[in-house]
């Protein structure tokens, strides 16, 4: 079972699930209904867990040939492919299935448009363009709209805010990974930005521009009434330290530096989570 389970990637699920649940919180119109949320948490972790598993099975020729993932279980050939692809493909079924059943047709419905531009732009497009990021931030920035849809039925300016600051996060985030991981992405022939240009010019401007970038619209949601000052409080000191960590980086572009991103990016968004849900005018 450990390596059935390895293949939904549980580190990363969580954090789609994190960001699942705070779309239903805010798209809630009335009192939680647990039994919703249940099924809205179960259909997207499933479907997250297919995309997951999906994407190794495509992903294990290239897995093999990098430090980090060489001991993933199909490129250790601890796995028949075969079952893993059905393995990916029962999960992303069933995920389908619950979210319609469940809870409504529409986050089902955006339960399968990202796994699809995951599975069918954004994985393949990583062996030819560093464009491939900026794909791949479109299905990593669904899960706030399947929770808010799963919640309300619709898709308002408040689920597409927390759509954005999802989505302009990913930038300095993975880039970061990246950076770190440069030589092995080399080495697996995907295209990511610090392999194109190795120098890492590009990569840092991407980084800063984005970070600051995410100061702004994080912002936003107190526009709109969904939370109070003191997350404008916190998420202004939450997002200078985001930027100042990847001003330390470009002028240092070192494994220390880069790993200091991913960690505030890490720390990040939880913090941004928590102060949307603490100081949130209503529940």
């Amino acid at each position: 079972m450990k390596h059935y389970i390895a293949l939904t990637k549980p580190r990363i699920t969580w954090l789609i699930l994190m960001s699942t649940g705070m779309g239903y919180f805010f798209g809630l119109t009335g009192a939680v209904n647990l039994w919703a949320l249940l099924h809205t948490i179960l259909g997207t972790g499933l479907i997250a867990s297919g995309t997951a598993a999906l994407n190794q099975w495509y992903e294990r020729d290239a897995d093999a040939r990098m430090r980090r993932t060489d001991q993933r279980p199909l490129p250790a050939g601890q796995m028949d492919h075969r079952k893993a692809f059905a393995f990916g493909v029962l999960l992303s079924v069933l995920g389908f299935v619950e979210l319609g059943l469940g809870v409504n047709w529409l986050s089902a419905g955006l339960g399968l448009f990202t796994l699809l531009t995951y599975l069918c732009l954004y994985t393949p497009l990583k062996q030819i363009s560093p464009v491939s990021t900026t794909i791949g931030a479109v299905p990593g920035a669904m899960p706030p709209l399947i929770g808010f849809a799963a919640a309300s039925g619709t898709l308002t300016a408040e689920a597409w805010i927390l759509y954005a600051i999802l989505f302009v996060w990913q930038f300095p985030h993975f880039y970061a990974i990246a950076w770190m991981y440069r030589e092995d992405y080399e080495r697996a022939g995907i295209k990511m930005l610090p392999v194109v240009e190795p120098d890492g010019e590009s990569t840092v401007r991407q980084m800063l521009f984005f970070s600051a970038l995410l100061i702004p619209i994080s912002l936003v949601p107190r526009y709109l009434d969904m939370t109070g000052n003191i997350y404008v409080v916190g998420t202004l000191i939450a997002g200078i330290a985001f930027v100042a960590s990847c001003v330390r980086m470009s002028s240092d572009r070192t494994l220390l530096k880069a790993r200091s991103v991913l960690l505030v990016s890490v720390v990040y968004l939880p913090v941004l989570y928590g102060l949307l849900l603490l100081d949130r005018p209503r529940f």
